[in-house]
């Protein structure tokens, strides 16, 4: 397997991001609610009913790095943010080990008044597709993120091996927050490399039909 470092993949996966974005904002967005007019902005992010969303190791990574970089946070804002994820993780009972594909939390990454904090830097796949749609023939195919998230899979193969997994936001900000106890995810990365495959595909991706991440308004 080819090589990268996590310089060169994070390049790659904020250039593809970006692309992915203007994608969906060309060929799909305009049939979708505007965000921005929207009564309740910010509930489909925070409703702990319905969020889902599963990153990678190197998307944690782009999602610290942005965090870090910033100029919308001072430090207590940046701090309040892994606050909000380890909450989230202690609340909805987040582990590594379970199958958090059934479960469901509320994002510690928007911010009210000011939105997702890593929306154009870091945002995972399922919230660059997610809008509400009044007919599903206008909801962007679920292939299309599936897709983006290969990419991303393999990005990460290419990184760090078999030392990473598909886990939740929440969880994920945890394992990498500058501040944190690093004996816990260096558990993980040890648990992670003994596997005899590399192959990380999002079980998620799988089984869907279609995205539970895209509502249509009914």
């Amino acid at each position: 397997m080819r090589k990268l470092t996590e310089e060169i993949a994070l390049a790659r996966l904020q250039r593809h991001k970006a692309e992915y974005q203007t994608h969906i904002k060309l060929n799909y967005e305009h049939r979708a609610e505007d965000c921005r007019t929207c009564p309740v902005a910010g509930s489909c992010c925070t409703d702990a009913h319905f969020v889902n969303v599963h990153i990678t190791r190197l998307e944690a990574v782009a999602m610290r790095e942005t965090l870090q970089c910033t100029p919308r946070l001072d430090e207590t804002a940046r701090r309040r943010v892994y606050q909000r994820a380890r909450e989230a993780v202690a609340k909805y009972n987040l582990r590594p080990a379970k199958d958090s594909y059934a479960q469901t939390y509320a994002c510690p990454l928007f911010e009210p008044g000011t939105g997702c904090l890593v929306h154009r830097r870091a945002k995972p796949a399922p919230c660059i597709q997610h809008g509400c749609y009044e007919k599903w023939e206008d909801v962007p195919p679920a292939a299309i993120q599936w897709r983006a998230e290969h990419r991303v899979e393999e990005w990460n193969n290419q990184v760090y091996g078999a030392a990473w997994a598909w886990l939740p936001t929440p969880l994920w900000l945890t394992l990498v927050d500058p501040e944190a106890d690093a004996r816990e995810f260096a558990r993980l990365v040890r648990e992670w490399s003994a596997r005899k495959s590399p192959t990380n595909t999002n079980p998620l991706r799988r089984a869907q039909g279609r995205s539970r991440n895209l509502p249509v308004v009914r």
